[in-house]
């Protein structure tokens, strides 16, 4: 080749020949091959251990400050929505998990949600139907982000409170500016790096894990010590009160002892979202589904044990505590006031890391959502920054995404409620969508991976999951009280169908052009700079070769300056 030509060099897929949609998990050499049968080049490293992915999910839930976050709710029914409720709702949400996890491990891929829809769905609806769960996914996601930081922003100032002993005022305006930096942190904290990221998730495990000893320990003896009575068995397992001035005891229960589980043993499709991250993802997929549920089912019914004896008889003065915060007021009585704004500065923190994790989550489902053209701008988010391996433009959509929608701070705590319902509804419906196709219209199309529970109980328990998916849908739209004023009202039932319809609306008016469902882009080039590393899947080629502009000029004056010009 002559040296005035530069070659265009590009690196494909090593998998580029692979017919997408011949999938089969238990038979793909690799974690990447497998990803080419689903139909996608591999974009991001696999950075992620079984045990980090486990973490990504369990750091979302982050068990003690979520329960915080929801005590109120959980105790407005006595001491037993807080522990039976909890119990019986768990159960439910590891049925989703189950079937959620054999989908997983199935077919491992970060937008797994509405790629599945799509697989299994009846032809003529492939593609709408994968569009909504797509999209509801996604702003589902962004009101988990939204929901886990306004919980911090309550966390902290309910710490300033107890530290000005009650003399501070919490407005709507302060708890959205908390709200904003810590949504404004987590977008710069989930930049970096992809290892960096995933070794953030062992170190949440490990402060989750630490502070639910240390309440374990230290309440308990804090009320021995400073008189605060024991509530008995009886009292832990058997107190039923209504504090709904409106609803009866038992759907009062229903309401109050259902949610709380819901909305902390959630999000577990993160799992799924780092699937093209991770290692062996049919197997750390269904471990990090299950695992993180299990975890969260047990230490959880135990939290809920210990604080219900450690609260004291008085129901009603925990949750409508001077500080703001049930679980400050608990923690308050049992080891005064320096220990409560240390365990609450402890918990807010713990919160903090749930965001970090839950907004790499959501990244990775609009990046995957934005690679298939499926969200506004998915030219500009699409792209992952290579020296990172990190989608850093779909980490900016969600994390503005969510200072957008955490505006309801500001209208006022009944509005920032239905941020909590709309990742609850959005999810479950995003979560339901395929479980139903793959038991349905997809039945025969289901090829098992490594977690499979067999052509018996696994129908079982999808049929299982699905009862339990409408009935929370249901359960998540109904108002405080049955008196409905704009102080009580539930406004999931308007953000959540709004949501769909203006999803329908893009849809209908652009999107259907762009989005035609799941593609492949095996066949896509990426351009290779001279010294880029070359990843094991990749191979250069040699697109063509073209004069450069430089060479050319100085040729064209070399020929006009000779003596035959």
């Amino acid at each position: 080749m002559a040296d005035d030509k530069l070659d265009i060099k590009v690196t494909y897929s090593r998998y580029h020949d692979i017919a997408p949609g011949n999938i089969d998990a238990l038979h793909a050499h690799s974690d990447n091959e497998l990803l080419a049968e689903i139909g996608y080049k591999a974009e991001l490293k696999r950075r992620f251990s079984t045990l980090q992915v486990f973490g990504v999910a369990f750091s979302i839930m982050g068990l003690l400050p979520s329960i915080a976050s929801v005590l109120a709710t959980a105790l407005s029914a006595g001491a037993t929505s807080l522990t039976w409720g909890w119990f019986l709702a768990s159960f439910g949400v590891l049925l989703i998990g189950i079937s959620m996890a054999e989908l997983g491990s199935a077919i491992p891929t970060s937008g797994g949600l509405y790629y599945w829809s799509h697989f299994y769905a009846p032809e003529k609806w492939k593609i709408p139907i994968s569009y909504i769960v797509g999209n509801t996914n996604s702003v589902a996601l962004v009101g988990a982000l939204c929901s886990v930081d306004y919980g911090f922003a309550g966390e902290v100032l309910a710490a300033v409170v107890l530290q000005k002993d009650g003399d501070f005022v919490i407005t709507s305006g302060k708890t959205y500016g908390v709200y904003a930096a810590c949504v404004v942190s987590h977008i710069a904290v989930t930049c970096f790096a992809s290892n960096f990221v995933s070794r953030l998730q062992t170190f949440s495990i490990c402060c989750n894990l630490g502070l639910i000893v240390l309440f374990f320990i230290a309440v308990p003896i804090g009320c021995a010590k400073n008189g605060v009575p024991f509530n008995d068995g009886k009292f832990i397992f058997g107190n039923n009160e209504n504090f709904s001035p409106d609803w009866n005891k038992g759907w009062n229960w229903m309401l109050c002892g259902i949610m709380p589980s819901v909305w902390t043993i959630g999000a577990f499709d993160s799992c799924v979202h780092m699937s093209e991250e991770a290692r062996n993802a049919t197997r750390s997929v269904p471990i990090g589904i299950i695992g993180s549920i299990t975890a969260c089912y047990s230490l959880g019914f135990f939290i809920c044990i210990v604080l219900a004896a450690c609260m004291g008889p008085d129901v009603s003065a925990i949750i409508h505590s001077e500080f703001g915060s049930p679980i400050a007021q608990i923690i308050y009585n049992a080891l005064g006031k320096n220990w409560a704004i240390a365990f609450m500065s402890l918990i807010a923190f713990c919160q903090w890391l749930m965001g970090a994790s839950i907004l790499t989550a959501i990244s990775r489902q609009i990046w995957a959502f934005a690679r298939d053209n499926g969200l506004p701008f998915c030219s500009f988010v699409k792209v992952v920054n290579k020296k990172l391996s990190t989608p850093i433009r779909a980490v900016f959509y969600g994390g503005i995404l969510a200072l957008i929608m955490g505006c309801l701070c500001l209208i006022g705590t009944t509005a920032a409620n239905a941020l909590f319902s709309l990742y609850i509804a959005g999810n479950y419906f995003s979560w339901g969508t395929p479980i139903f196709l793959r038991l349905t219209s997809g039945r025969s199309k289901f090829v098992p991976g490594n977690f499979y529970l067999g052509d018996r109980l696994s129908p079982i328990i999808g049929w299982s999951s699905i009862v339990f998916i409408v009935f929370v849908i249901i359960l998540v739209m109904f108002p405080a009280d049955s008196v409905v004023t704009k102080d009580t009202m539930n406004y999931t039932v308007v953000i959540t169908p709004g949501v769909m319809i203006l999803a329908w609306i893009y849809y209908f008016a652009y999107g259907r052009k762009i989005f035609k469902g799941p593609r492949s882009n095996l066949e896509e080039p990426s351009e290779y700079h001279e010294g880029d590393p070359i990843g094991e899947d990749e191979e250069i080629a040699i697109v063509t070769s073209m004069r450069s502009a430089k060479d050319e000029i100085k040729a064209i004056k070399s020929r006009l300056s000779s003596p035959e010009a």
